[in-house]
């Protein structure tokens, strides 16, 4: 299958660059769809609009069409091009409206959607004959198997019309990113949130992995939120025994975590030094940052080679 990616020229302000180019989940975007789609497709080619695609796209070849600010995880682009090829016609990506995940999280301040009646129409194709057929294309409605969590409690005079916060975290994720609210909501709730949520409900479902995590907790003779099953740790990786580190977690190659640190649910980069008792939590710290002592970042976003003062708390935020 042929990739086609159509650019999105717009620039995310304040990081003045476009979506393609920012980091998530500590990738930059165009490197974490091509992670994902590389099983599917074997080549892939990059034009600045449709017109241009169409001109000199002729052949009529599977396709895979998608705009280049677009952030999906595994299981929705597997179900996407499973259905879409199971059909054998031209279908483009679509989701409810009332969709829980995206009308409270995604829509808003978005302006790409295309609305056709009840549905969310976004900028994803699956071509089998090529981009002759794009205008043919039909709904293909994907559920996001969202589930409601909470996280704190909001005072009761504060809620009384709406009732208490909750996110939705779903299960299939998709994120159009055209403002830097949708960094925020890729990264942290639909990003490291929803990460921890699908390895609580895979613990609570299948006896089989409670067993594999208790079995190497007890060989490791570590906490079992701590054993390697749930905290992965890189190369080169130096942490001091007092660090706290509670999956689920990702830590990359030649991190130093100092004495006293808490971290709990988080993406560490490589060439990341966390100072000593430095708090994080539900947070995206990318690859060179410098986090000097007392820092604490909660469901915060550092974009690569970024340090802090120290002392310094952030909570929910973007930093590039």
């Amino acid at each position: 299958m042929r990739r086609i990616i159509i650019n999105e020229p717009s620039f995310i302000s304040p990081f003045n660059e476009t979506a393609r180019d920012l980091r998530v989940q500590n990738k930059p975007l165009w490197l974490w769809q091509r992670d994902l789609l590389v099983k599917h497709a074997i080549e892939e080619r990059e034009y600045p609009d449709w017109e241009v695609a169409r001109q000199l796209e002729t052949e009529e070849l599977e396709c895979l069409v998608h705009r280049d600010n677009l952030f999906f995880n595994q299981l929705l682009i597997d179900e996407f091009i499973e259905r879409a090829r199971a059909g054998g016609r031209p279908v483009r990506l679509a989701f409810h409206k009332d969709d829980p995940a995206i009308a409270k999280h995604v829509r808003p301040l978005t302006h790409s959607f295309f609305k056709q009646g009840d549905l969310l129409l976004a900028d994803m194709w699956y071509l089998p004959k090529g981009l002759a057929q794009s205008l043919e294309a039909k709904p293909l409605v994907i559920d996001t198997e969202s589930r409601e969590r909470g996280y704190y409690h909001i005072p009761p005079y504060m809620a009384t019309e709406f009732g208490d916060l909750v996110y939705q975290l779903p299960k299939k994720v998709f994120v159009l990113v055209e403002n830097w609210v949708h960094l925020f909501v890729a990264d942290i709730l639909l990003g490291v949130f929803t990460q921890g949520a699908n390895v609580e409900d895979r613990i609570a479902s299948s006896w089989q992995v409670k067993l594999k995590i208790l079995a190497r907790s007890v060989l490791e003779q570590k906490r079992v939120l701590s054993s390697s099953e749930l905290v992965k740790v890189g190369k080169n990786v130096h942490i001091d025994p007092t660090a706290v580190i509670h999956g689920y977690t990702v830590i990359g190659d030649n991190v130093t975590i100092g004495a006293g640190a808490v971290i709990d649910n988080c993406i560490i980069g490589s060439n990341v030094t966390v100072s000593q008792g430095c708090q994080l939590l539900l947070s995206v710290v990318s690859d060179g940052c410098f986090l000097p002592f007392r820092a604490a970042l909660f469901m915060t976003t550092l974009m690569e080679n970024t340090s802090v003062a120290q002392n310094t708390c952030l909570q929910l935020c973007v930093i590039g």
